[in-house]
């Protein structure tokens, strides 16, 4: 197929990733509908209301859950998708990290102890950073060209590049 070379070998794992987070978010969309139910909260009403329902902590905490991955989504997708490009098997990996830390954050949430949902789910966020690095990196070889990206981090890694901070002769001529 025309325009398919221009991704990379691994690319298509990525993918594999995003339709499992889809498959995650229905998953949870499926719960809040149970929930909905199962508390007396009808549609359209998106939190319920402590004076009106007394499980309403409880209904709000799994809409609450599933709000906040709903809430994250385009980001983690745009972070897979960017720097998959570049990166495809490290933000796999990560990818798929962030996955399994956003069911236990989802389950914990759903507990009705909103602390339950830090257990294991806190860590997502450091996938999301992974991923920043993976698209970051991805930025600056779409800016530099590859050759100039791999000659910087050369001469980072041999101690040649001076910061502007360090170096007074650099700070003169800024």
């Amino acid at each position: 197929m025309a325009g398919l070379e221009a991704f990379p070998a691994r690319y298509g794992n990525v993918v594999f990733v995003l339709v499992a987070y889809c498959f995650l978010n229905f998953w949870m969309a499926f719960k809040v509908g149970k929930a909905r139910k199962k508390y007396n909260v009808p549609y359209p009403t998106l939190y319920a209301v402590e004076s009106e329902n007394k499980e309403a902590k409880l209904f709000n905490c799994v809409q609450r859950g599933h709000q906040n991955s709903l809430e994250l989504m385009p980001v983690f997708f745009m972070l897979m998708m960017l720097g998959g490009i570049r990166h495809p098997c490290p933000s796999v990996v990560l990818g798929s990290i962030y996955i399994v830390t956003r069911y236990f954050y989802f389950t914990g949430y759903s507990t009705g102890d909103p602390q339950k949902r830090l257990t294991i789910g806190k860590y997502g966020f450091l996938s999301l950073i992974g991923l920043m690095g993976c698209t970051i990196s991805f930025g600056i070889s779409l800016h530099l060209g590859d050759q100039c990206l791999l000659h910087l981090l050369l001469l980072i890694h041999q101690g040649e590049v001076r910061s502007p901070r360090s170096d007074p002769e650099l700070q003169r001529s800024i």
